[in-house]
């Protein structure tokens, strides 16, 4: 899937309210080549799309987020979900459930969030990444759902190979069982921070209760994990979206000012909750 530039510079035209001769003055290009683009009769230079799209962001028009709207809008059913998903690069060929690492939170799947500057803050660090808008229909599909509590953290720290020590366990041949005959997962999002927070728990240094507080503190959002070819199928892609350097800039500041406060809510929370909960040897007997 392509950049819908042709659509975009119409909308950045109407929106700013410039005409081609003026955003092609702006953009140090020629008449030619804005109506080129506008018509889609051949693809724009990757430096003339950084150009573009960082004219858009310091006009303060923030095209992905109104475009983010609109399709709110047009996701009526109750049944269909608006998802994100950051790719470093861009998606080749079809959607498939083996393009991720195996450590992945739930091993192989397909990832995608509910929140789009989440899905795009992930990969916004990479110089060639984009953003997908999908719709996701679950109807007639099986699903399973997380929440930020001790069954959630478990399954996380088998899925990346932390519990090795206790994989005769009961709880860890639960645990294993998971994808079986589902299609999809919905779970909250983990990122560095929390897999840190997880192996302390996993090492036995804070209990389930300390880590499921930390864990909570952080509020990343929820993400869909498309495990069966059948959840796939109902999976439609939107658009794919480009991030200028200025968007991603501002995602990555975004970031470092939530990490900042997320750490000091972690470290109020593991002191709030000493002592109460179950260390992991506990757990696992």
């Amino acid at each position: 899937m392509d950049y819908l530039i042709y659509q975009d510079v119409e909308s950045v035209m109407e929106l700013a309210d410039v005409s081609a001769d003026d955003l092609a003055n702006e953009l140090g290009v020629s008449r030619v080549t804005v109506s080129h683009w506008m018509n889609n009769r051949n693809a724009i230079s990757a430096k003339h799309m950084e150009q573009f799209y960082s004219y858009v962001y310091q006009k303060g028009i923030r095209l992905n987020r109104i475009k983010e709207q609109l399709y709110r809008e047009d996701v009526v059913s109750a049944k269909e979900k608006l998802l994100f998903h950051g790719a470093k690069t861009k998606l080749e060929g079809n959607l498939r459930t083996d393009c991720s690492k195996k450590i992945n939170d739930f091993g192989n799947g397909f990832y995608c969030g509910e929140s789009l500057e989440q899905s795009a803050t992930f990969v916004a660090a990479y110089e060639s990444s984009s953003l997908y808008m999908l719709t996701f229909h679950p109807e007639g599909l099986v699903g399973k759902t997380f929440c930020c509590d001790r069954e959630w953290m478990l399954t996380i720290a088998y899925f990346r190979g932390k519990l090795e020590e206790y994989k005769d366990t009961e709880q860890v041949r639960q645990i294993a069982k998971t994808k079986e005959n589902i299609d999809y997962i919905v779970a909250p999002i983990a990122d560095n921070r929390m897999y840190e927070i997880i192996d302390s728990f996993i090492e036995g240094e804070i209990t389930d209760v300390q880590c499921q507080h930390c864990l909570s503190a952080t509020n990343l959002g929820m993400q869909y994990v498309f495990v069966s070819e059948k959840a796939l199928s109902q999976v439609t892609l939107l658009e794919r979206c480009y991030l200028s350097g200025l968007e991603k800039e501002d995602y990555l500041k975004r970031r470092n000012e939530s990490f900042r406060m997320n750490m000091d809510k972690m470290k109020l929370a593991r002191k709030q909750y000493r002592n109460q909960g179950e260390y992991i040897e506990d757990i696992m007997r």
